[in-house]
């Protein structure tokens, strides 16, 4: 079995999973978005599915995918060792910023 970070590797995978972020879609919706053929975006699904990323339901004649967070809050609980690191980059570019419009701030008052 793929570990979850493999799984989230492929970049269609990370697509699909962005899509279904915002709302829940159908395989059709999915190929369209993401100009992949139906054959791709299915294969993608069965592994997000096999691994715990999306469930699906049935509507009427089309099937409806949706993000499952559980496997998500795993790979975020992993990261949050590293928050402090961007963290850290994070408020050092705020603070950089605030210095470069600071000038631009001034020259804008005096007009």
């Amino acid at each position: 079995m793929e570990s979850n970070f493999a799984i989230i590797a492929e970049p269609n995978r990370r697509a699909i999973l962005s899509l279904l972020a915002a709302s829940e879609r159908s395989v059709g919706d999915l190929e369209d978005a993401l100009r992949l053929p139906q054959p791709s975006v299915s294969k993608h699904l069965k592994v997000l599915r096999e691994a715990g990323f999306v469930e699906s339901r049935v509507d009427a004649q089309r099937r409806l995918y949706r993000i499952r967070p559980e496997p998500l809050m795993e790979i975020d609980a992993w990261l949050a060792q590293f928050r402090r690191f961007w963290s850290m980059h994070v408020d050092a570019l705020e603070r950089h910023l605030d210095r470069m419009t600071e000038p631009q701030r001034r020259k804008r008052s005096r007009k």
